[in-house]
């Protein structure tokens, strides 16, 4: 397979990284998924690099496993951002249309995205992505493409998304360590959202919370625009510093309790069961209960949710979300974790996962909530079949993302199975 038939894509969270490869299917029209690697990442603490050797170990150990599989060799990646860094502010871009034509063109719409970028910012800050929340012609509201139209006045409320320039930087160098070279740079959530929303969803209004390891990340949809996105610095690590402090037990030992017998509440527990926990250093076993578990684990999520409650209602979009919220991420399948987020923001809630059937390839290998971003990610590359490479010494060009118009079942979960054994490992 020569370069360029296929597209590299690189989830880099507090707790792992994935990657995925694919390649354009001619005849289906679907891409395939050629390749999976994932490693455990120890470099990362809320979604910013704090140790760069180990960032990228976990990359290139997650990149030489896929590549193995699918058989082809990565020089270039689009890659997912997150953490509390992240912010986003609302801003207002105006331009006059010339006199000549008074119609509107694609080099007008350029040049209000310009204005844009335009904003000020503190110098720390860069801008990663503008998002147009809507144009107006001539103080007709609510253009979604407005390329084609008479006016002489167009405005755009803009949506700006900025993430502190030495976390990009840093990460930007464990890339480029690690011999790749950056394509695009997209945040989480609206990665995330390309892999388990449908349009429907976010035409009529829809929250997004990926539940990563290190942040918290959500994204409010409605008119199939970003309205809304927040990163909140508490997620499923947090949860496990929980049980391990709380317990007296090791780190790895209570990331599998909350893995393997987590509940979110109490009354999601069906059969009460007795685990044991090795005890450290030849003490005694440990025995604990779910119900124990749980109400370590309910506290932490119902601030989780309760932060995500009050983003919801600064947005302004709190009761303008018909379709709900959408949970997805590694931590989004704690046992009851729908129905307590249901109760606390009073609105229908799903989870999230992935669409196998979508993918040719290892499609099956990817229905799991924690390969969302890095899906999301493969699907945003197919939308551009020629994304030309930059060096990651380069400054980001922002991303625009213009309005919208409206197997066996142990088969796969074997891959994941894989990858939950690294925790075991440790």
């Amino acid at each position: 397979m020569s370069i360029g038939e296929y597209k590299a894509v690189l989830d880099i969270g507090t707790t792992k990284v994935v990657a995925l490869i694919a390649s354009h299917n001619v005849n289906s029209g679907n891409l395939d998924i050629l390749g999976i690697g994932a490693s455990v990442n120890e470099g990362l603490r809320k979604g910013v690099v704090i140790n760069i050797d180990k960032t990228v170990k976990a990359i290139t150990q997650a990149i030489s496993i896929a590549e193995q599989q699918a058989g082809v060799q990565v020089q270039s990646i689009t890659i997912g951002i997150a953490g509390d860094h992240i912010q986003s502010l609302l801003s207002r871009s105006i331009i006059a249309i010339p006199n000549a034509s008074r119609e509107i063109s694609q080099f007008d719409v350029q040049r209000i995205i310009d204005d844009a970028m335009n904003v000020k910012l503190p110098a720390d800050r860069q801008i990663l992505h503008i998002i147009p929340q809507e144009y107006i012609i001539d103080g007709q509201d609510g253009v979604t493409d407005p390329i084609g139209m008479s006016g002489v006045r167009m405005e755009s409320n803009v949506h700006v998304i900025t993430a502190l320039l030495s976390a990009i930087q840093n990460l930007q160098k464990c890339i480029e360590r690690a011999n790749l070279k950056v394509n695009r740079m997209i945040i989480n959530p609206i990665a995330s959202s390309n892999a388990v929303l449908d349009d429907d969803e976010k035409e009529v209004g829809v929250a997004l919370i990926d539940i990563g390891g290190g942040t918290t990340d959500i994204a409010v949809f409605r008119d199939n625009v970003i309205r809304h996105t927040a990163s909140i610095p508490i997620a499923g690590n947090q949860i496990t510093e929980d049980i391990s402090s709380g317990l007296g037990i090791l780190f790895n030992q209570a990331e599998r309790l909350k893995r393997d017998f987590g509940h979110a509440t109490v009354e999601s527990i069906l059969h009460e069961e007795t685990i044991m926990v090795p005890g450290i250093s030849g003490r005694n076993p440990l025995e604990i209960n779910k119900s124990l578990l749980a109400r370590i684990i309910g506290p932490r999520l119902e601030e989780i949710f309760e932060h995500c409650f009050e983003e919801l209602r600064k947005s302004g979009y709190i009761h303008r979300l018909p379709a709900g919220i959408v949970l997805t991420g590694g931590s989004s399948l704690l046992h009851g974790n729908d129905d307590l987020a249901s109760r606390i923001f009073g609105m229908p809630v799903k989870l999230g996962i992935p669409n196998g059937m979508n993918f040719g390839g290892f499609g099956s290998e990817i229905e799991h909530p924690m390969f969302s971003t890095s899906v999301g990610l493969l699907i945003e590359q197919k939308n551009i079949p020629n994304a030309k490479s930059e060096s990651p010494k380069q400054e980001m060009t922002p991303e625009v993302i213009q309005p919208s118009e409206s197997t066996d079942k142990n088969e796969k979960q074997s891959f994941i199975k894989k990858f939950f054994n690294f925790f075991d490992e440790l």
